[in-house]
């Protein structure tokens, strides 16, 4: 189940928050687990028993690891092999397919790989839960002693199969103890709307220039069309994972929780290193908090912090998943971090800011055929032919015609993609009083009979970050 299904909007989403809100206070934790695990079983009936065994097995070593505190090396023996623990379940069924079949190209085997769906959000949850066994063993945060409540903490469905990734610091309070005002829920309501319409409205007709243009042979492409196609598919993928975590976010204000924001206009970056502040601002702090730091961070000299940053963009690749293609990607990225942190960074700041702009675009659009094309081979043809080699040349009637028909939905995403409407919202609301918030919500109101309709009529719903 997905947050942009007419099931989720119409049937779960009213059922479980008509639940939650009758519920007293002690059961509320038990109500929005209970919620949880039908939200994930609903798609995933066989791969719940992964996830409530991850959740059952941090919870005990949390448990245990706050007992024998006082005894560091069993402690330490239980932290370690929580960690590996957490690590061999993720490994096993994201990566040992990937693992066997590198064994057998490289010594000329043939082991059978095996061919398992990836579990949904398994990436996200497993995450969590290593993080919280981190944090208690450090002595950041006491162990959860409540295991309804560590069980909402891991499976809460509006942040469970796509994030953003929550450590569990950041949301013991509100666990234990929250409240949920009227103008709370209105405010989730609108992050909620605004993340919809981002999905179904603007990745979703996008995404259908993209689908097209992946589809034409690569020969045939022209300069025209592959670039394009790699645009449209730069605006989907943001809109399409940036409206899911506001959906996500906006869900859980409705639930009593203040969810990270994960998306900060990423676009408008001026360098790499600040496209990553602004990117999936979760999983950078995860991997910057419990990889980069722990590694010595910049703290050890420069040979040291390179090799750090190596291996976190190698993670960074390798966690979005187990292809060649994603580990280059994020080595890729990695290099021009380092790049900006030795020297490129001082060279941009004193440059005409759109040179920054055009850099980091140019990078990052770059960035994303090697991100969507599995075989390095095919990502490497594109990328040629958006440059010229071995296409069709500059434009054909087809490039001409996709260019007139989607024109101005490319204005408006790359103009959503900036502050700019959501300044403008707030000057409304603020300038105009009454007028303006009726004007607003009407405006939300709209987008969500909108979304709806498109829902209804349309098929083509995908979501692209599932797949990791």
């Amino acid at each position: 189940m997905v947050f942009s299904s007419l099931i989720f909007l119409f049937q779960f989403l009213p059922a479980a928050l008509l639940a939650y809100y009758l519920s007293p206070k002690k059961l509320k934790n038990a109500v929005l687990f209970a919620a949880s695990l039908v939200f994930y079983a609903w798609g995933e009936p066989v791969y719940i028993v992964i996830m409530l065994f991850s959740t059952v097995f941090d919870y005990a070593n949390g448990i245990l690891i706050g007992k024998y505190r006082h005894r560091k090396s069993l402690a330490k023996v239980i932290f370690i092999s929580s960690i590996c623990g957490n690590l061999a379940i993720l490994g096993f069924f994201k990566y040992a397919g990937f693992v066997v079949e590198n064994i057998n190209a490289l010594f000329g085997l043939h082991f059978q790989a095996l061919d398992l769906p990836l579990p949904l959000g398994i990436s996200f949850y497993t995450f969590q839960t290593m993080s919280y066994v981190v944090d208690v063993y450090l002595g950041k945060v006491k162990a959860q002693r409540n295991f309804i409540a560590f069980g909402a903490y891991v499976a809460m469905f509006p942040q469970l199969v796509a994030g953003p990734i929550v450590k569990y610091g950041d949301i013991v309070g509100p666990l234990v103890s929250r409240k949920v005002t009227l103008e709370r829920f209105g405010e989730g309501a609108e992050w909620f709307i605004r993340g919809l319409a981002k999905k179904v409205l603007l990745a979703n007709n996008i995404g259908l220039l993209w689908t097209n243009v992946k589809s034409t042979p690569l020969e045939d492409l022209t300069v025209l069309s592959a670039w394009l196609g790699i645009l449209a598919f730069t605006l989907q993928i943001y809109f399409d994972f940036s409206g899911y975590s506001d959906m996500a976010r906006g869900l859980g204000k409705m639930f009593g929780f203040d969810f990270p924001e994960n998306f900060k206009y990423p676009y408008i970056s001026r360098s790499i290193t600040e496209f990553w502040r602004r990117w999936h601002i979760s999983l950078g702090s995860w991997f910057r908090e419990y990889v980069y730091i722990p590694l010595g961070g910049n703290r050890q000299g420069w040979r040291k912090q390179l090799r750090n940053l190596l291996i976190v963009w190698f993670l960074t690749g390798l966690w979005h998943g187990a292809s060649w293609n994603f580990i280059v990607w994020g080595l890729y990225f990695g290099c021009f971090v380092t790049a900006e942190k030795l020297f490129l960074l001082k060279w941009l700041t004193r440059g005409p800011s759109w040179v920054g702009h055009l850099y980091t675009l140019l990078i990052v659009v770059v960035g994303w055929v090697l991100f969507e094309f599995e075989q390095l081979s095919a990502a490497v043809a594109f990328i040629g032919a958006m440059f010229g080699f071995g296409g069709q040349g500059l434009a054909d009637g087809q490039a001409l015609y996709d260019l007139s028909a989607n024109g101005g939905l490319f204005v408006l995403l790359a103009i959503f993609a900036t502050p700019l409407p959501r300044r403008m919202t707030e000057r409304i609301k603020d300038r105009w009083n009454t007028g303006g918030v009726i004007g607003v919500l009407a405006f939300y109101f709209i987008s969500l009979v909108l979304s709806t309709a498109y829902l209804v009529n349309k098929s083509y719903n995908p979501f692209l970050y599932f797949r990791f």
